[in-house]
């Protein structure tokens, strides 16, 4: 039978992709990474395999347990394990019961005689209900505990790691799957606490059922087999299914989110892209429909087959049982308890295989969060270093190369270049040129492949990285628009010291963002995510504000600034470049990344990057004379000025296309269209 089943999955599994998915998708939704490796060896699994690793899978819950709450962990242990002795003890207090109302004499002696045995049931009914309510309670307190616990594990972990990791396709996987096992690990307490009380149980019944006659045991064993091995077969199918399918279920919900999303409604409506989505979600539904209704045939197979063969033992069990009192090897009173005992006994063995088989499913996705926690310790920014100098004279690059992770080409190549302190330096270059790349190196977050990247005499892979971080405020072209207040948006480039609306408003005041917070209804404490109560939106141009408040109100030493002007108007933008040129006449290192030549005027050095390498660098002056430059810049620049100088017309025959110089070559520094920029 279990091979049958695992016929009709591998059947499933190779069938052909619905229309939808290859539309959408490009080709069947499958998962390469994660649960998926765990299919070809889980689903072939037996009950020996699973007893043998049982042990450490509830391991891992237990230590998580004792993390997150060990009071109660204790209390679910004491609780379970009392239980399973009350019902012990129940079954011996109730073959007393029997063999005193079963036993010679009147009626009234025989219940006075029942008296102690129905009182000790009675306490022992009520002493297991108050065990099960407080194992119960307990296990309700701990299961949202450890999920925090171990979301806050990997979370942390995950903060920490280095930005090779988070660019890194494989590790991205990794913690997709591993956030399963966050709720794999809440799931497994209550699994556990289950498994503890079947088995305890299931111990009771079986020493009961072993001295009252030693062929009962095996009985038992013979009608809980057929439902634990239903159990087991079905657990491997609906493993095999939903992880084949998980990406393919992941897919549908995206295309129903679209259909409500704040961004896409307008498109969605204009161009009447409903009709297309809902066609493609009703083609996904059904393909999961499909498989679905082939889970549901597989079960009622495999409960058919499991539910005759337990209904044949058990009617053999009954044959024995009743053989055993024909032939007066076993008293009445004995029987009727020995009954009692395999009920409870084949009930128990049903749960715990049940129970097993459901630790043994989430075991896969906590082993998945383990990896990820393992994987993100290896590859963390390490903690310590040589100190880096508060008085540095520059930052300098030598020679430095860096590519980026499963990149075909490097994206610096043996950089040289400096930054004195307190001074403005521009990098300016096409897209790709490296001039990201440049400031990513510079604030720590990358080190170089080869060379060395020193502030002052200390290079950066020497040095504690939390230091260089301490040092840098960064507005990036994409920086993060947090959907909180203002003032959080504010001041969370110094979220570690508490938030002083003085300081807040000093940095929108610099930035020009206090305009913006006067126009909101509540002011720094308004919400900037639509989507919730009083949830405000704001432009481009506002965020752009925002960004700057926020690298003014974190009072870096060295400051980065991406491409800070992409979203303003023209009297916005003159405003922030004064407001960023004038930041070095107070000692802050600017570094300036932009497009746009023209604001690169006062900039003390600019560094000219193209396809990884500095081509040239000087003063603004010393780029635009011909005799000390490769006019690189030069053509460059020209041709934005005359772009804002005249109105842009078709190319005409003769004249220079749109990214060429003034000599008709290609230009060095801009990309098709960035003239208009």
């Amino acid at each position: 039978m279990t091979s049958t089943t695992d016929d009709a999955s591998s059947t499933a599994g190779a069938e052909t992709h619905s229309a939808s998915e290859e539309l959408l998708f490009g080709g069947r939704l499958d998962y390469d990474q994660g649960w998926n490796q765990h299919r070809g060896t889980w689903v072939k699994l037996g009950m020996w395999s699973m007893a043998v690793s049982f042990p450490r899978q509830v391991a891992v819950a237990v230590r998580l347990a004792r993390q997150a709450d060990r009071r109660a962990l204790y209390t679910v242990a004491v609780s379970e394990f009392g239980r399973g002795l009350a019902q012990a003890f129940t079954l011996v207090a109730v073959n007393a019961l029997l063999a005193e109302l079963l036993a010679a004499g009147t009626l009234v002696d025989r219940l006075r005689g029942s008296v102690p045995a129905l009182v000790l049931v009675s306490v022992l009914a009520v002493v297991s209900s108050l065990l099960k309510s407080a194992s119960t309670a307990s296990t309700g307190v701990l299961e949202p505990k450890v999920q925090r616990v171990a979301t806050e594990r990997y979370l942390s972990l995950v903060a920490r790691v280095e930005m090779d990791a988070i660019e890194d396709d494989a590790f991205h996987k990794l913690m997709d799957s591993a956030q399963w096992g966050a709720d794999g690990a809440r799931r497994m307490v209550g699994y556990c606490t289950a498994v503890v009380a079947s088995a305890i149980s299931l111990i009771a019944a079986a020493s009961v059922l072993t001295v009252l006659h030693w062929a009962l045991l095996p009985l038992l064993v013979a009608m809980a087999l057929p439902s634990a091995w239903g159990a087991l077969t079905m657990a491997r199918a609906r493993y095999a299914s939903w992880h084949r399918f998980v990406q393919h279920a992941r897919a549908a919900q995206l295309i129903s989110r679209l259909l409500i999303d704040q961004q896409a409604a307008g498109e969605v409506r204009v161009h009447d892209v409903g009709p297309f989505l809902l066609e493609h979600f009703r083609g996904m539904a059904e393909t999961s429909e499909r498989e679905q209704t082939r889970l549901a045939w597989v079960a009622a197979r495999t409960g058919l087959f499991a539910d005759g063969a337990r209904g044949a033992a058990t009617v053999a069990a009954y044959g024995v049982l009743g053989l055993l009192l024909w032939n007066g090897q076993m008293a009445l009173a004995v029987g009727g308890t020995a009954v009692l005992a395999i009920r409870a006994g084949s009930a128990s063995i049903t749960d715990l295989v049940l129970r097993v088989t459901d630790i043994q499913e989430e075991s896969l996705f906590v082993a998945d969060l383990e990896r990820l926690c393992t994987e993100a310790e290896r590859r963390a920014i390490p903690e310590t270093g040589v100190e880096v100098p508060e008085d540095f004279d520059a930052i300098r690059f030598e020679k430095v190369s860096f590519s980026y992770h499963g990149a075909d080409e490097p994206s610096l190549r043996e950089v040289d270049l400096v930054i004195p302190r307190g001074r403005t330096v521009a990098l300016v270059g096409r897209n790709g040129s490296g001039k990201s790349t440049v400031s990513k190196l510079l604030c720590g977050l990358h080190l170089p492949a080869s060379g060395r990247v020193l502030w002052g005499d200390v290079s950066a892979a020497d040095a504690c990285r939390a230091r260089i971080f301490s040092r840098v405020a960064m507005v990036a072209q994409d920086f993060q628009r947090w959907p909180f207040t203002a003032r959080v948006n504010i001041s969370i480039g110094r979220s570690s010291v508490p938030m002083d609306d003085t300081a807040i408003e000093a940095a929108a005041a610099y930035a020009g963002a206090d305009e913006v917070v006067r126009g909101l209804p509540r002011g720094l404490s308004t919400l900037l995510a639509r989507g919730y109560r009083g949830g405000q939106e704001l432009s481009g141009g506002q965020w752009q504000a925002f960004g700057l408040a926020r690298s003014k109100a974190r009072d870096g030493q060295v400051l980065i600034v991406d491409e800070p002007t992409s979203a303003l108007d023209p009297a916005a933008e003159q405003r922030v470049f004064d407001q960023i040129h004038r930041l070095a006449g107070t000692g802050q290192t600017t570094v300036l990344i932009t497009h746009r030549l023209h604001s690169v005027r006062h900039a003390d050095l600019i560094y000219v990057l193209d396809e990884g390498r500095v081509v040239e660098h000087g003063t603004f002056a010393q780029l635009m004379d011909p005799a000390t430059s490769t006019g690189a810049f030069r053509e460059a620049y020209e041709l934005q000025a005359r772009q804002f100088a005249a109105p842009s017309v078709p190319a005409q025959p003769g004249a220079p296309a749109a990214g060429m110089g003034t000599s008709g070559k290609p230009g060095t520094l801009l990309d098709e269209g960035e003239v208009l920029s």
